[in-house]
């Protein structure tokens, strides 16, 4: 049984692994686990989902950090969604034996919060626009690319799972640095970023803030990722719901 896993920025990859690649490619971090690099968006995930379903895999998982809608969410928390909301308010749920099944292998090592995880089509930078989303769907937690991956595997009849962190929380606005220095595929571009603080100096404390809620996610990430063998060894045949 292979698990193909989407993840969307570099950032996100080194949670996984220390191999480089280029945006597009898959490659084998074990024998059972297929991972592609698939740029931000839910055009790249798609893209990436349909790549891992043609080099073999049985399921998938969309992986890498999310935004908080709940309060009550803080960076470095963990979301295991029960269900998606896209960005037209169509719900679809996730695989709910495996989902079963991660939670009680995973329980014992990280906090985990389930709930409802929606799409946006582009960048939520404010808080206010958060707490709407929250308001409208829902929904706990968002990113820019689970949805589309959902997508592909309900298309090719394969289990799916969301293993997501939460790295700005609902009260935080992006610094504004952020949306200017991305590009047309969701990827900071370093000279447009200084360029901004070098025009914006105070813009700074609030990236650094930012910095630090992601590497929290990151911590966490990293942490699931030692023991992403015990989620992938789910076998719906032997599954028995604890």
């Amino acid at each position: 049984m292979i698990t193909g896993i989407v993840v969307a920025l570099p950032e996100e990859l080194t949670t996984l692994t220390s191999k480089k690649i280029d945006k597009g490619r898959c490659f084998y971090i074990t024998d059972k686990l297929l991972v592609v690099y698939s740029g931000a968006g839910h055009v790249n995930a798609k893209s990436a989902s349909e790549l891992l379903v043609a080099k073999g895999a049985n399921r998938l998982i969309s992986w890498g950090c999310a935004a908080a809608l709940s309060e009550s969410l803080k960076p470095g928390d963990l979301i295991l969604a029960d269900e998606l909301i896209d960005a037209g308010n169509v719900v679809m749920a996730t695989s709910a034996d495996w989902l079963a099944y991660a939670k009680n292998s995973l329980a014992k090592f990280v906090v985990i919060q389930s709930g409802r995880l929606a799409e946006s089509t582009s960048i939520v930078s404010s808080s206010k626009e958060k707490k709407q989303l929250h308001s409208t769907t829902g929904a706990i937690a968002l990113d820019m690319e689970s949805v589309a991956v959902a997508r592909v595997a309900k298309q090719h009849t394969l289990p799916f799972l969301t293993i997501r962190v939460i790295a700005d929380p609902v009260n935080m606005d992006l610094p504004r640095a952020i949306y200017y220095s991305l590009n047309d595929q969701g990827e900071m571009v370093l000279r447009k970023l200084l360029l901004f603080l070098f025009l914006h100096p105070a813009e700074l404390s609030g990236l650094v803030k930012l910095g630090l809620h992601f590497n929290a996610a990151k911590k966490t990430l990293k942490s699931i990722a030692g023991h992403l063998d015990k989620v992938i060894d789910f076998n719906q045949a032997n599954f028995i719901e604890p």
